[in-house]
């Protein structure tokens, strides 16, 4: 993934005419199986020799959210099978901190 990212900020640099990246944004949610600080110590150490060499890397790490099937209550969730706090049944859904985004590029 830490490649990917990369890759797809030099081509935005170079659609854009950039000699460089300053700042990137990645937005990671809590069930998008990617796991937050291994994801900036890899995307970081693969940085060194790319465009992003000298950019600063924000990760923004989103919580997982999910609505309870029987009682509609949403909640915080740390794992895809967690129970509802309120009723103890599972959620129908996950709602949120599913995202994996590459949400900004400040460029020069």
């Amino acid at each position: 993934m830490a490649v990917e990212v990369i890759n797809l900020a030099e081509r935005e640099a170079d659609r854009a005419m950039a000699k460089t990246i300053r700042e990137i944004t990645i937005e990671v949610g809590d069930l998008s199986g990617i796991e937050a600080d291994s994801f900036e110590s890899a995307l970081g150490l693969l940085a060194k020799d790319s465009i992003l060499a000298n950019a600063l890397i924000n990760i923004k790490k989103t919580p997982g959210t999910g609505r309870c099937n029987s009682c509609n209550y949403e909640f915080n969730m740390s794992q895809r099978m967690a129970t509802c706090p309120k009723c103890q049944a599972f959620p129908s859904e996950v709602s949120g901190g599913q995202e994996f985004i590459l949400m900004s590029l400040v460029i020069e």
